[in-house]
C-alpha cells in the first residue's frame, strides 16, 4: 500500500536537507516538462515513454537522475500530469512523484491504479507556481507491480465526485528504473 514521506521541518539534517534540495530540483524539471514533449505522451509512443533525466542540485557533488513521463488526457488537454520516478542519491529510498496541474482537490490525493488494481491514494504534498506535488515512497510491492503493469492510471480529483483518470504507458519503465544509478 502507499505510505507518505512527510517534511522533517526546520530541524533537518544536512543530508535530509540535501534530498529535499534533489526533490525540488526533480520537480522544477517536471514542471518543465509539463509543455514538453506532448505529442509523444499523447500518442502512447512506448519508446519514448520514460526519459531518463538528471541534473545536479546545488551543494551536491554528483548528478541525480530520475526517470520521467508527461501524459495529457485525452479529453482534457489542460489536465497534464508529470510523473517522476527516482532512487534517492543514498540508494536508501525510491520515490514516486507526481505533478499535478492546480486545481486539484488536495485533500483527495491522486488516486493510483495498476492495470486493473488499487493501490491507494497518493497525497499532496507541496504546490509550485506550476502545479501540485504528489509524492509516495516506492516500496518493493509497488515496484514489482509498477515493473509488471501495462498502464498506470492516476485518478486526479476537481471535486469529490469527479474524479478523472489519466493513464500512462508502463512499457519500459523496469528497464529504465534498473538503468538508475
Amino acid at each position: 500500500m502507499i505510505s507518505n514521506r512527510a517534511g522533517a521541518g526546520d530541524r533537518a539534517k544536512p543530508a535530509e536537507r540535501l534530498l529535499r534540495a534533489v526533490i525540488a530540483g526533480f520537480c522544477a524539471i517536471g514542471a518543465s516538462l509539463i509543455g514538453a514533449n506532448l505529442a509523444h505522451a499523447a500518442a502512447g509512443d512506448p519508446a519514448s515513454a520514460w526519459e531518463t533525466r538528471c541534473e545536479t542540485p546545488p551543494g551536491a557533488a554528483t548528478a541525480q537522475c530520475a526517470i520521467v513521463q508527461s501524459v495529457v488526457d485525452d479529453e482534457r488537454p489542460n489536465i497534464t500530469l508529470v510523473i517522476i520516478a527516482l532512487k534517492t542519491a543514498d540508494h536508501k529510498a525510491r520515490l514516486l512523484r507526481v505533478i499535478a496541474p492546480l486545481g486539484a482537490l488536495i485533500p483527495t490525493g491522486l488516486e493510483l491504479k495498476l492495470d486493473a488494481d488499487d493501490f491507494g491514494r497518493m497525497s499532496f504534498v507541496r504546490c509550485l507556481p506550476n502545479g501540485c506535488v504528489a509524492e509516495t515512497l516506492i516500496d518493493d510491492k509497488l515496484l514489482n507491480r509498477m515493473s509488471a503493469a501495462k498502464t498506470l492510471t492516476l485518478v486526479l480529483f476537481q471535486t469529490p465526485e469527479e474524479g478523472i483518470g489519466v493513464p500512462a504507458p508502463m512499457a519500459g519503465f523496469k528497464e529504465a528504473f534498473d538503468k538508475l544509478p
